[in-house]
């Protein structure tokens, strides 16, 4: 029985020995082990993984052509409660670096969607919504995976980000604002979404248009997401409902909100938005 810590940080090297699996590819099963390992790469992959009140929406394999529910990984991925497999589950943010984030259960039954696959060929692909066994994160292992999304994230080139933002857009269209449960309930915000407008930015603050008032550690421009109408209020985290403010700024927004400065948001967020939609 293979036992790992949550957060646990392996090379493919170690992975491949403790699980005694395939070095390649983002579903990987050992006989010898009776466990299937899933990886989600930040770095490289085309498909886009997404955590959702608690659920893990992960795409099946195959990357060119229709996917199939009776080939491969996704057949012993879809009758785990059934074959005995053990599921889990990894995801990279840096190079040769597998954050283990847990085993996972099977949360309800695949379904199918349209992707682009990497012949840039719409294909259909399964969806397999997926849980932890453990049923929640701890803080620790919440916190350093976030902080290595943000620096994945700045790796990532301008078109890479706006694909994946314009993934995001399109599924946002038809899903609520999602979340995920650790010791103390959080929701759950698209880090590729709060780049992508931070960018947009320019380094200068939407609502007063000044200059960041300083630089992180990284010497970028230091700026806040703010979501216009707040997610404890029903409000998504799309693109036409974030805003890049500077600190005190954001302070206000939350303390006066003002109804001319709520105007002049929306404005602001819905012409990135029409301008990523000309874009698509």
């Amino acid at each position: 029985m293979i036992t790992l810590a949550q957060g646990t940080i392996l090379d493919n090297k170690k992975l491949c020995e403790l699980f005694l699996c395939s070095p390649q590819g983002g579903m990987s099963k050992s006989n010898r082990t009776n466990t299937l390992v899933l990886i989600t790469n930040h770095l490289n992959s085309i498909y886009n993984d997404i955590w959702k009140d608690d659920i893990l929406y992960y795409t099946g394999m195959g990357q060119l052509g229709d996917q199939s529910l009776e080939s491969a990984q996704n057949k012993t991925l879809a009758n785990i409660e059934k074959n005995g497999v053990k599921v889990h589950y990894f995801e990279v943010f840096k190079k040769n670096e597998y954050t283990y984030i847990g085993e996972m259960l099977k949360a309800s039954e695949p379904y199918t969607a349209r992707q682009l696959d990497a012949g840039k060929q719409w294909q259909q692909v399964y969806i397999f919504p997926l849980r932890l066994k453990a049923g929640e994160l701890p803080n620790e292992v919440i916190n350093h995976y976030e902080n290595e999304r943000v620096t994945s994230l700045k790796r990532l080139s301008d078109k890479k980000l706006l694909t994946k933002i314009q993934q995001q857009n399109d599924e946002a269209k038809h899903t609520k604002t999602s979340k995920m449960t650790v010791k103390v309930p959080r929701y759950r915000r698209s880090m590729e979404l709060a780049e992508y407008v931070k960018r947009q930015a320019k380094g200068h603050c939407d609502l007063c248009e000044q200059a960041a008032p300083f630089t992180n550690k990284e010497q970028q421009p230091y700026l806040e997401c703010h979501h216009i109408i707040w997610l404890s209020q029903n409000g998504a985290d799309t693109l036409d409902n974030i805003v890049a403010l500077c600190p005190n700024c954001h302070r206000k927004m939350h303390i006066v909100q003002d109804e001319n400065d709520i105007k002049r948001l929306i404005n602001i967020a819905y012409q990135r938005m029409q301008e990523l939609d000309h874009k698509s």
